[in-house]
């Protein structure tokens, strides 16, 4: 499944965001810098929340629901 590989802690911000450019919305709308960031290659979401201060499992539930689709209405 996708999401779960969004919640990879290994992964970097850059991969992450070249992967799943709808994760892209869910830094900015928490104005973290970490798009086109030069460390983005090196960081990870772990590193990103911690340095601004966010909690990492409501974090990973923002991504995961921005990389899952929506049902389609019956």
């Amino acid at each position: 499944m996708e999401a779960e590989r969004v919640t990879n802690p290994d992964l970097s911000l850059a991969d992450l965001m070249a992967a799943w450019p709808e994760t892209i919305t869910v830094f900015i709308r928490h104005k973290m810098l970490c798009v086109g960031c030069l460390v983005s290659p090196f960081h990870t979401v772990t590193d990103a929340c911690a340095e601004y201060g966010l909690d990492l499992d409501a974090f990973y539930s923002e991504l995961v629901r921005a990389v899952t689709p929506l049902p389609l209405p019956e």
